[in-house]
This record gives structure tokens, sequence and C-alpha cells, in this order.
């Protein structure tokens, strides 16, 4: 039996290690206190998709969606002063 095989060079051979650069991972650092903070909202958000709305529910999101705000605020002052790579 003869095998009948596609004769070409590999595709991934000889690709660079293409992982993110020293400034995507600055960039992250930079916005992770933003993105814990959306994380920390959403959480919220799901957990008064169940339960009917109370006072106590309503503060969680004000301040989930107020912590959101003031992280937003710094990772925009920061990068208005030039902290970004």
């Amino acid at each position: 039996m003869k095998l009948i095989v596609a004769v070409q060079e590999l595709v991934t051979d000889g690709l660079p290690d293409v992982g993110p650069s020293w400034r995507d991972l600055h960039a992250i650092e930079l916005e992770s206190p933003l993105i814990n903070a959306e994380m920390d909202l959403l959480d919220v958000q799901i957990s008064l998709l169940d339960r009917p709305a109370s006072e106590l529910g309503r503060r969680r999101l004000r301040r989930a969606a107020n912590k959101v705000l003031a992280a937003r605020r710094t990772v925009t002052n920061r990068l208005g002063a030039g902290e970004a790579a």
C-alpha cells in the first residue's frame, strides 16, 4: 500500500515566539485595577439577576459602579501622565 501525502513545508515551522511584548504586559498591568473593578461589578450584576431588588443590592451595585468609575479615572490619568509605554 502506498501512502499519498502532500509534500509541503510546515506552516508553523520557524515562527518566532509570538508571546505578549513587554508593552502589552505593561498595559495590562496598568489596566488591571479597572479590569478587577469591572469583574466585581459583573459579579454584583449577576448576583442581582435572580433576586428581588433590595436596598442592600442597590447599594452593592452603586458601590461597584463607583469603583469602576474611580478605576477608570485612575487609568485615564496614568495614561494622560505618560505612564503608558
